[in-house]
């Protein structure tokens, strides 16, 4: 269960607005602003960062299932590349029995 939300989002959308608001009047790096802020309103900026960060959709990861297609397609090639060489392991083993057996009588029919 996640923890309950110290901030209702009136409060971060002012947040970010008022940082926004002091980036554009200048003189003053983000991590100041985030502090400035911060300490008006008494919010770490750390979370500030992240609501800011949210708010502009920067640092958002590409959906999962963008990265997930070529790995899904090597996961298929390795599965039959594998059953391919499971197939191949039962046949060499068979063999090797059946020579092994061939062997056996040779041997005991002498």
């Amino acid at each position: 269960m996640p923890a309950p939300k110290k901030y209702d989002p009136e409060t971060q959308a002012r947040a970010v607005r008022l940082y926004d608001e002091r980036i554009a009047q200048g003189g003053i790096s983000q991590a100041g602003a985030r502090r400035e802020i911060g300490g008006l309103l008494d919010i770490n900026p750390g979370t500030l960062r992240n609501w800011i960060r949210r708010e502009h959709g920067e640092g958002t990861t590409p959906p999962a299932s963008a990265a997930a297609e070529p790995a899904n397609e090597e996961i298929t090639r390795l599965r039959r590349e594998v059953s391919q060489l499971k197939r191949a392991n039962e046949i060499l083993k068979t063999s090797a029995a059946f020579f092994a057996a061939a062997e056996l009588d040779r041997k005991l029919g002498q």
